[in-house]
C-alpha cells in the first residue's frame, strides 16, 4: 500500500460502483461537532460529574478529567499518525489489523460494532425515559419510554439516509445549545470569583486532592466521558484532505472535551463550596435526582426557567448522541461489506451516498438491543442505560489498548514514519494509560454499572467473548478463502 493513499479500496477492481462514501462533505468543524454529539457533554456532566463527586474524590474531580485527557491525549498521537497512512471508514478495525494481523482486526471489528450499538441503546434508554417524562409533565400525555425511543429510532434512520452534511447540521445546533448554556455558567462563574468559597484552585487541582478519597472512580468516568472522540477517523474518507484534517479534528476535540469537562466540573463545585460539594452530590443522588446537583446552581445564576430547558436540552443531547453512534455504527457495517467480511450488500449507498443497507441494519440493531427491556417492563435508567453504558465503555477502552499496540507494531514494521514520540513513546505511554483505566474500570464497574456483582461479572464477560467469537469468525472465513 502507498503510504500517501487517502482510501485503500478506491482502486479495487472489484468494489462496488457505489461503494465509496462521499468524499469532500465534512471539514474539521463538522467533524467535530460529530465528536462533541458522541460525548454528549451535557448528559456527560449531568449524569457522571455527580456520581464521580458523591464516590470518587470529591472537589477533586477535575482533575481526574484533566489526567483522563492526558491519556486519550498521548493515544490520539499515534491514532493520528496511523491515520496519516490509513483512511477507512472502519477505523479501529482497520488500524488494528495493520498492525496485529487481519484477524486480530477482524475480531476487534466485531468489539467496534458491539461497543457503539450498546452505546447507542444504552442512550435510548435514558432518552426514552426523558422524553416521557417531559412529554407527560408538559401535556399529560403519559406514554410507555419505549414509543418515544422507537419513534426516535425512525428520525434517526431518516437523517442517517439524508447523509452525513444533514446530520452534521443538526448536531451543530443541539450541540451548540447544550454547551453554550454550560459553557456561560461556567464562565459566569470563574469571572465573578466561584461560590461561597471562592474558585478553590487547590481544592481541586492539588495533588493531595486529585488523590483522596477514590480517584479511581473520579478518572473512570472521567474516562467514560471521553467516549466517542475517535469518531475524527470514521468519518476520515469523507472529510476535505483527510490528511490534514482528521489530525485537527482529533487534537482539536480532545483538548475542547477535556477543557470543557474540566472547567465546567470545576465551576459546579466552586458553586457549593469544595467543602460541601460532596455532601450536596450525594443527597442529590439519595433524592433519585442526580442530575438536580447541575441544574440547580445554574438556576441559580440564570433564573428558574433554566429548570424547564435543561430537561429539554438533555434530551435533545443524548438524540446528538444517538445519532452520532447511529453514523459510526453504520459506517462500521458498510467497511465490513466492502471488505468482504460482511455480505456486499451492505455497501449500497442511496443517492446521497449515504451507508443506505448499513443504516437500516443498525437501526434493526438497535430495536433487538431495546425491545427486550421494554418487553420485560426493565426499568430503562437503571438496566437499559447503565448496564450497557458501562460494557460499551469496557469494549471501547480495549479498543483503544488494541490499537496502541497496533500503531507501535505497524510503524516498527512499516518505517513509514521514524518520529520516535509519535509512533513509539506516545502510543506506549498513551497504552500504559489506557492499560490503568481498564483495571480502575474493572475494579469498579459494579459501581459504573449501577448494578449487583452478578450481573456486572456477566457484562463483563460478554466483552472477552465478542472479540473471541469476532476471531473466530474471522478465522474460519480465511480457511474458507484459502480454501
Amino acid at each position: 500500500m502507498d503510504s500517501q493513499t487517502v482510501s485503500r479500496h478506491a482502486t479495487e477492481p472489484d468494489a462496488p460502483t457505489a461503494g465509496t462514501l462521499k468524499p469532500n462533505a465534512l471539514g474539521v468543524l463538522g467533524i467535530l461537532f460529530f465528536v462533541l454529539s458522541a460525548q454528549a457533554p451535557l448528559t456527560g456532566i449531568a449524569g457522571a460529574a455527580p456520581i464521580a463527586v458523591a464516590l470518587g474524590n470529591g472537589p477533586g474531580v477535575p482533575a481526574a478529567y484533566l489526567v483522563a485527557g492526558l491519556v486519550i491525549l498521548l493515544f490520539s498521537v499515534g491514532f493520528v499518525a496511523m491515520g496519516r497512512h490509513v483512511v477507512d471508514a472502519g477505523a479501529f478495525y482497520t488500524y488494528i489489523g495493520k498492525g496485529l494481523g487481519r484477524t486480530t482486526g477482524t475480531g476487534s471489528a466485531g468489539l467496534a460494532l458491539f461497543a457503539y450499538c450498546t452505546i447507542q441503546a444504552a442512550m435510548y434508554g435514558l432518552y426514552g425515559a426523558i422524553v416521557s417524562g417531559l412529554v407527560a409533565s408538559h401535556t399529560g400525555l403519559d406514554l410507555p419510554w419505549w414509543i418515544w425511543t422507537l419513534a426516535t429510532m425512525a428520525v434517526v434512520q431518516a437523517l442517517g439516509a439524508a447523509g452525513v452534511e444533514m446530520g452534521a447540521k443538526v448536531l451543530a445546533v443541539f450541540v451548540l445549545a447544550e454547551f453554550s448554556i454550560l459553557s456561560v455558567f461556567a464562565l459566569v462563574t470563574l469571572f465573578k470569583g466561584g461560590g461561597p468559597e471562592g474558585l478553590g484552585l487547590a481544592d481541586s487541582f492539588s495533588p493531595s486532592a486529585a488523590l483522596d478519597g477514590a480517584p479511581g472512580v473520579a478518572v473512570m468516568f472521567a474516562v467514560a466521558s471521553m467516549f466517542g472522540f475517535e469518531a475524527t477517523a470514521i468519518y476520515g474518507e469523507e472529510a476535505r484532505e483527510p490528511r490534514k484534517t482528521v489530525p485537527r479534528a482529533t487534537y482539536l476535540a480532545v483538548a475542547v472535551v477535556t477543557g470543557f469537562f474540566a472547567l465546567v466540573s470545576w465551576m459546579l463545585i466552586s458553586s457549593y463550596g469544595a467543602s460541601r460539594a460532596t455532601a450536596a452530590a450525594g443527597k442529590a443522588l439519595e433524592g433519585g435526582d442526580g442530575a438536580g446537583f447541575v441544574f440547580a446552581p445554574i438556576a441559580v445564576d440564570f433564573g428558574g426557567w433554566v429548570g424547564d430547558v435543561l430537561p429539554v436540552l438533555l434530551a435533545t443531547s443524548l438524540f446528538a448522541g444517538i445519532l452520532t453512534f447511529h453514523n459510526s455504527a453504520n459506517r462500521y457495517l458498510f467497511s465490513l461489506g466492502r471488505d468482504r467480511l460482511l455480505p456486499l450488500r451492505l455497501c449500497r449507498l442511496n443517492r446521497r451516498h449515504a451507508p443506505w443497507t448499513a443504516g437500516c441494519v443498525q437501526t434493526a440493531l438497535a430495536v433487538l438491543l431495546v425491545v427486550p427491556f421494554a418487553l420485560a417492563g426493565k426499568d430503562p435508567v437503571l438496566t437499559l442505560f447503565s448496564w450497557f453504558s458501562g460494557v460499551a465503555v469496557l469494549a471501547m477502552m480495549l479498543l483503544y489498548l488494541l490499537t496502541s499496540v497496533s500503531v507501535v507494531v505497524f510503524f516498527r514494521r512499516a518505517r513509514l514514519d521514524t518520529r520516535a514520540w509519535n509512533t513509539l513513546i506516545a502510543p506506549a505511554l498513551g497504552a500504559l494509560g489506557i492499560a490503568g483505566a481498564i483495571w480502575l474500570i474493572l475494579a469498579n464497574f459494579t459501581t459504573l454499572i449501577g448494578g449487583e456483582r452478578t450481573t456486572a461479572l456477566w457484562l463483563t464477560l460478554s466483552v472477552p467473548v465478542v472479540m473471541a467469537l469476532g476471531l473466530v469468525a474471522a478465522r474460519v472465513r480465511g480457511r474458507a478463502a484459502a480454501g
